[in-house]
């Protein structure tokens, strides 16, 4: 069985920064290449960062590009974002997953997801 636990949300005023982790319970982590995505309320679940197995390669959505920044740390099972300069428009709950076959931007390319953390940024 495999468990995400996401941390690190919280209010921040536009501008700011927040560092999401995602921690990881089950089978082996290193396996997998790893996503964020974020869901505000009334709109669809989007991608924002994935990143892959070895942390070799990073993908960004254009809106968040330049101002996020995933890593991940295999020795313990955690993936972050780092999120800087913070817009109200970047509001909802992030979830990290893991991913399986299927283009690293769409949802239904990944298996395991976390419950989620609500990020909330004021202007």
């Amino acid at each position: 069985q495999v468990q995400l636990v996401e941390s690190g949300g919280g209010l921040v005023q536009a501008g700011g920064s927040l560092r999401l982790s995602c921690a990881w319970s089950g089978r082996t982590f290193g396996i997998y290449g790893m996503g964020w995505f974020r869901q505000a309320p009334g709109k669809e679940r989007e991608f924002v960062a994935a990143i892959s197995w070895n942390g070799g390669n990073t993908y960004y959505a254009d809106s968040v590009k330049g101002r996020f920044t995933i890593s991940r740390d295999n020795a313990k099972n955690t993936v972050y974002l780092q999120m800087n300069s913070l817009k109200p428009e970047d509001t909802g709950v992030y979830y990290c997953a893991t991913r399986g076959n299927g283009g690293y931007w769409e949802p239904t390319s990944y298996s395991y997801w976390g419950q989620g953390t609500q990020v909330t940024v004021s202007s």
